[in-house]
């Protein structure tokens, strides 16, 4: 039972959690896939992020793997009611900047999709565009036009030109569903610049690749090992986030703050725009805390942690 001295978060809508992918195939295990998504669904959560070059292993054999394996599993439990988020454009999983956003292969997936997941597709996003050029970008609005007329939301991820989707989109009127990475070293929010307060944003990457606090904590299967980054070294940002946490865990009526995961959540619950959190959980354990902090975020007030990490995000990224 919450103390009656604790305040609670204003009744605005929450963010959404929404299960990742991204390592399924690679990091994460088939078996592993299964059981995160049971204990999700169980859990009433109902969305799923998707990319057709996930993995991105560079492992040509492992292409579109992982939306393979969340088919397997709507199909042995003959599910209905997921909403799946499928990102569109890339033409292979060896982590480069080549993809295929035309009209024609974009309604070409579309259709693919939509026969693949039925009534479980929910959102259709242009995925890693590099282009400028409006002309070019027309024509995928296009097919995302077509996608709105079947009943699938529009969304946006890595797009390096917001502004240019901005302009267009007085043209279309999308209500864009927006990924972009967003944690407390680094944040392309400000990127998005031409869509805030228009659009709902969703982030990914709130772990910064898979940190830890404490070098201890990194498993075999970690995604910052299997990216290639140091797990031997305590992280730059540990200390100064640790004094944080221990000004956090003191706060009277409310449970404890104990990793970076905690603080990755906290950060994006509360940033602005924020309609969805992506979680990259790997395994039952990490999933099941995660739920149970999001529940907290939902009934305790962390602002308070949110604006001490937010000071120290704009430390690192050198604005004071």
């Amino acid at each position: 039972m919450k103390p009656s001295n604790q305040p609670t978060i204003p009744s605005s809508p929450s963010p959404t959690l929404i299960l990742g992918t991204a390592m399924w195939g690679w990091t994460t295990p088939r078996a592993a896939c299964f059981e995160l998504l049971d204990d999700f669904y169980r859990h009433g959560f109902r969305e799923v992020d998707g990319a057709t070059n996930y993995p991105i292993n560079k492992r040509p054999e492992d292409f579109r793997k992982a939306e393979n394996i969340l088919l397997e599993w709507i199909k042995a439990h003959e599910i209905k009611d997921l909403k799946v988020m499928m990102k569109v454009g890339s033409i292979n999983n060896m982590r480069t900047p080549e993809n295929n956003l035309s009209k024609s292969f974009l309604l070409m997936l579309l259709d693919e999709y939509r026969n693949l997941f039925g009534s479980n597709l929910d959102t259709f996003m242009i995925h890693w565009d590099n282009r400028a050029a409006e002309a070019e970008i027309r024509e995928s609005l296009e097919a995302l036009a077509r996608a709105r007329e079947l009943g699938v939301r529009a969304g946006l991820s890595g797009i390096k030109h917001p502004e240019a989707y901005a302009q267009l989109n007085k043209e279309f009127g999308f209500n864009f569903r927006i990924q972009f990475k967003h944690n407390i070293l680094q944040s392309d929010y400000p990127r998005y610049k031409p869509f805030h307060g228009k659009a709902g944003f969703i982030t990914y990457g709130i772990n910064a690749g898979g940190i830890k606090l404490d070098p201890k904590e990194y498993g075999r299967g970690s995604s910052l090992m299997a990216r290639g980054g140091k797990t031997e070294e305590e992280p730059a940002i540990a200390r100064p986030l640790k004094a944080i946490l221990g000004k956090a865990t003191r706060a009277e009526g409310r449970p404890g703050v104990s990793s970076f995961n905690h603080c990755g959540m906290t950060f994006a619950y509360h940033s602005p725009d924020v309609t969805g959190i992506l979680l990259g959980a790997s395994t039952s354990k990490q999933l099941k805390d995660s739920l149970e902090f999001f529940s907290a975020l939902k009934t305790y007030n962390y602002r308070d942690l949110y604006e001490r990490l937010k000071e120290l995000h704009e430390k690192q990224a050198g604005k004071v």
